[in-house]
């Protein structure tokens, strides 16, 4: 059981798969179904924030580098710009969307990506990750149990 929820977590961490994949992995397995949601689910949540917080190290690095941070700051400043208003009215609810959509490239690390971008405060992105991997995890449960069911 435990080289089991190790896989779960493993295939977790690994950018565009996520839970998407590690649900339906760990019910494949033959882990109960709601041990692998939960497991999926919290290794995601945290993943999240971490994955945010080392976006703007990363940027924070190169940024050091003057024609960096002089095309950096134009592009990123030129899209806040252009999205404030929808970003102030609708930015955490995005966000929560996008990671909730359960289709690989959509998850923790590009929500994280995207709030980022986008100038969302850390608090927010925490909230919008745990609703929209919270969501994700649901529907990619029932979709994997629904295709279990069916084999």
């Amino acid at each position: 059981m435990l080289s089991e929820i190790s896989a779960i977590i493993s295939t977790t961490l690994i950018p565009t798969l996520e839970l998407r994949a590690s649900i339906p992995l760990g019910i494949g397995l033959g882990v109960p179904w709601l041990l692998v949601f939960f497991i999926a689910v919290l290794t995601n949540i945290v993943l999240g924030p971490i994955i945010f917080m080392l976006i703007g190290r990363f940027i924070h690095l190169f940024e050091q580098n003057k024609r960096f941070e002089k095309y950096y700051n134009k592009i990123i400043e030129r899209t806040q710009r252009k999205i404030h208003k929808y970003t102030e009215k609708y930015g955490e609810w995005a966000i929560a969307a996008f990671i909730a959509i359960p289709l690989p490239g959509s998850g923790s690390y590009s929500g994280a990506l995207a709030a980022y971008l986008i100038g969302l405060s850390f608090r927010k992105f925490v909230i919008s990750n745990l609703i929209g991997v919270t969501i994700a995890g649901v529907l990619v449960t029932m979709i994997s149990l629904g295709i279990y069911s069916l084999v």
